[in-house]
This record gives structure tokens, sequence and C-alpha cells, in this order.
């Protein structure tokens, strides 16, 4: 019960906060208005780029799995985080806008439908990053792995001219995909060292 609390209630934050900041760096956006040309406005750039992106979502989900542990545990947190990201986005979108919530209808509906597939196998992947051996290993280049891919098939560049706050975020995705891959490589080699050593010392005993 504990976790699926936690999982309803990190997808809320994740989805609210996302709509939020691209509200906040959006100078279309009534929100936004007040802070156009300041360092706030590019803040929020920035982490708009980082947080709207499929990467940022998918790791959600495997955070939220792999904190919950069991394969069981992860699916059901995933779906449930992603679920509640989903209509916390669009509920926020819509009261950030001043739209009638109906006008988002469809679309919360498709990402709900999404979240609750991809969040099964994303929670799922999560809990199989605790896993030893190969298991763990790609379970933990997953999200590394996705969000390179999207930099160089979907960078983060919404329009032609590139900003301070494009270069930053891709510097800041590329280094974080860049440590997580090495932390799921190391994580695997010392696995493999620890069981080298181990069998090493029955044979010898």
């Amino acid at each position: 019960m504990k976790i699926a609390v936690g999982g309803l209630a990190a997808g809320l934050v994740f989805g609210a906060a996302t709509s939020l900041v691209n509200a906040l760096s959006s100078p279309y956006v009534e929100l936004g208005m007040p802070l156009v040309g300041t360092v706030w406005a590019k803040a929020a750039k920035v982490l708009s780029l980082l947080m709207d992106a499929g990467w940022s979502w998918a790791a959600l989900a495997v955070g939220l799995g792999w904190l919950a542990g069991t394969w069981a545990r992860g699916a059901l947190v995933g779906a449930l985080a992603l679920i509640a990201a989903s209509v916390a986005y669009y509920v926020t979108d819509a009261f950030v806008l001043g739209e009638p919530l109906s006008l988002f209808a469809t679309e919360t509906v498709m990402w709900s439908v999404a979240g609750l597939l991809f969040g099964l196998v994303l929670g799922v992947v999560g809990a199989a990053i605790k896993r030893p051996g190969l298991i763990g290993l790609l379970a933990g280049l997953t999200v590394p792995v996705g969000a390179a891919v999207q930099m160089v098939v979907m960078p983060p560049r919404p329009h032609l001219t590139v900003t301070p706050a494009i270069v930053l975020a891709e510097v800041i995705v590329w280094t974080a995909a860049v440590l997580g891959a090495g932390w799921a490589v190391y994580r695997f080699r010392a696995a493999r060292r620890v069981s080298g050593s181990r069998l090493s010392r029955c044979r010898t005993s």
C-alpha cells in the first residue's frame, strides 16, 4: 500500500512540476511573462528541456521500480507513477493556461494508457537493476542509453536557434548519461570480481 501511495505521489508531483516549469519558461504564458529576460526564465527553460523529455519520464518509472525492489511492486509503482504524472501534467496545464480540462481529455487518456503500458515495463526494469549479472547491467543501462539515443534522434532543440539554455541542457543530459552508464558497468564488473574471488577461494579451500 505504501509503495502504491508513494508512486502516485511521485507521479503527481513530477507531472505537475513539469507543467509548471514549462509555463514558467514560456514568454507566451501568463506565469512566464514576468520572468522574461531574467535568470529565472533561463533556469526554467533548462529545467523544462530536462523534465519534459521521454527519457526523464522513463527515469521516473525506473527509479521508483528500483526503490520498490521486486518485479511485481516495480511494475505497479512504475505504472501508477506515469499514469499519475500524465493526469497531473494535463490538469496543471489546464489550470495555468486557463483552459477547460475537457480540452485536454484526449491527450490525458492517451498518455495515461501509454503510462500504464510503459510504466509496467520500466518499473520491472528498475527492479531488475539490483539483480547481479547481465540482467542488472542491461537494466542499469536502460535510462542512460535511452537518454543518449533521444539526444541523437530528438535533441532538446524546440527551435532552430541554439541558445545557452539548450547547450546547458544537452551538456547535463550527456554528462548524466555517461555517468549513469559508467556506474552500471562499474557495478557489473565489481560484482564479477567479487564472484570470481569467491569462486577462487572455494577452489583453493
